[in-house]
């Protein structure tokens, strides 16, 4: 179920840094393989003590290594200039459900759903879970996600706004790619400004930041090819073709 062992978020990183500074990628999917999403940390793992009979890392040592490791993973799928769509063919648990939430947009099998699970295996939460999750359902409601455990079901999930859509299972990979390419065929420069909107707004930026960062942004944007040609053809009632400049 995918659980979140080194080899794999290491990888993950490095999958998430390339897709970032690759100037031909315009839209990320991250998802998981064999009908799950990912099950968050490898609980078995955890169990057996997962260590290799060398040097144990100090309790300081293992801090900075998990924040390097949050930051790398689901910190750069918040903060890339880049739509990022996490698609889940099933269960988002633990960790996995804050790579999830830190995308920016989430689509859903009918048959998936999330839990936090955090509470079953006494952890807190990791990777900015209960950060995204404040954002999208509020303090009360992300709390009671957090302290219960329960599964919330894909429907629910909808309808709290935690996804944006939910399909069929066997229609998943078809409207992912298709979501995907809408988001890839868009303006990056504009993508790029929306997001870092959004962020500060989270962040907490007040109404005046918001106001003059956006007005910033906005001339910035009015400023590219990408504008100037969206223009011109909405005006012939054409179909823009955005490049990126």
């Amino acid at each position: 179920r995918n659980a979140m062992s080194g080899g794999m978020t290491q990888g993950l990183a490095r999958a998430l840094e390339q897709a970032e500074t690759d100037p031909d990628v315009r839209a990320v999917v991250v998802t998981g393989s064999g009908g799950a999403f990912c099950a968050g940390g490898d609980v078995k793992g955890m169990a057996s003590g997962g260590g290799d009979g060398g040097r144990v890392a100090t309790l300081d040592e293992r801090i900075h290594a998990q924040r390097l490791n949050q930051r790398a993973t689901a910190g750069r799928m918040h903060l890339m200039p880049k739509p990022v769509l996490a698609s889940l063919p099933g269960a988002a648990a633990g960790a996995g459900l804050a790579l999830a939430l830190a995308a920016d947009m989430r689509i859903m099998a009918d048959n998936a759903f999330i839990t936090s699970a955090f509470a079953k295996v006494a952890f807190s939460g990791d990777y900015g879970g209960s950060y995204f999750l404040s954002q999208l359902v509020g303090q009360g409601k992300a709390r009671e996600i957090y302290f219960l455990s329960d599964r919330v079901t894909s429907d629910e999930c909808l309808r709290l706004g935690i996804a944006n859509q939910v399909v069929a299972a066997d229609e998943l990979e078809t409207a992912t790619i298709a979501l995907a390419r809408r988001l890839a065929a868009g303006p990056p420069v504009a993508y790029r400004y929306m997001k870092e909107n959004f962020n500060r707004i989270a962040q907490g930026a007040g109404a005046l930041d918001c106001l003059d960062l956006e007005a910033t942004h906005h001339v910035h944007a009015g400023l590219t090819d990408d504008h100037k040609n969206a223009a011109r053809a909405f005006v012939a009632k054409t179909q823009p073709v955005f490049e990126g400049k």
